[in-house]
């Protein structure tokens, strides 16, 4: 297990370059801003607004959208192109997105694969593609954690965690992928400012080196579609000391 010291970024939305500003000055950086393809009518427009963060310094994260599986393949493109911080990815084609991103020349782009609980503790879904998403099949959170790790992807993004209901579960998956050897681990789905210390000290106890919590729309103004920086103030505050 490495000695150095744990990280926490967070993962947020940004309605634009001047929200994204705000939010990585109330983080002090510690964050990615998201940018879900689906929003976009294609790849060329997706690129061009992940590319419009980037000139301004912004990390981003290139998402799905409404973790809309279809987008698979539009996400992969625009990760290609914009060699971004940070790709979520459903399980079946992370590693097809890491291939694409080490052919375009980045090594340094995280990317995630998504896992499902199931409802055991020890048991996962991974079949969360387009066509594979329609069968619920589960495996061992061993088996989910070795498979991404031969072929080198860097993380777990679990989903949906429903805030502190299934910790059981995440500390299961934490402690398989942390043997596997991936640093990274990503719960979303539920979290707040009551739950995120609880979520976060979860896979930091199971050896997490990195944690990257996802808060998405339950922190966006409904009227403006501003992500509401005093929340994100909260959020932070709210995070265990490393």
């Amino acid at each position: 297990m490495s000695t150095n010291k744990p990280t926490i970024r967070l993962n947020v939305l940004a309605k634009h370059v001047e929200n994204a500003r705000g939010i990585l000055e109330a983080t002090e950086g510690r964050v990615l801003i998201g940018v879900m393809v689906k929003a976009y009518p294609d790849v060329d427009a997706a690129a061009a607004a992940v590319e419009s963060f980037q000139r301004a310094g912004v990390p981003v994260s290139v998402g799905l959208g409404a973790g809309d599986p279809t987008q698979w393949n539009k996400v992969a493109e625009v990760a290609a192109r914009t060699k971004p911080a940070h790709v979520n990815q459903v399980f079946p084609a992370a590693g097809y997105t890491l291939g694409c991103l080490q052919q375009a020349g980045s090594s340094d782009t995280i990317v995630n694969a998504l896992i499902a609980p199931s409802g055991t503790p020890g048991r996962v879904i991974i079949s969360t593609g387009p066509v594979s998403g329609t069968w619920q099949e589960t495996v061992s959170c061993e088996a989910a954690a070795a498979m991404l790790a031969e072929i080198g992807v860097h993380s777990v993004k679990f989903y949906p965690v429903n805030g502190c209901q299934r910790l059981d579960e995440l500390r299961a998956m934490a402690r398989a992928a942390v043997r596997c050897g991936l640093s990274v681990f990503e719960p979303t789905g539920g979290i707040d400012a009551s739950s995120i210390r609880r979520v976060v000290e979860t896979c930091l106890e199971e050896g997490v080196q990195h944690v990257i919590p996802h808060i998405y729309t339950s922190i966006v103004d409904k009227a403006t579609g501003l992500t509401r920086t005093d929340q994100v103030k909260e959020l932070i505050a709210a995070l265990p000391q490393v």
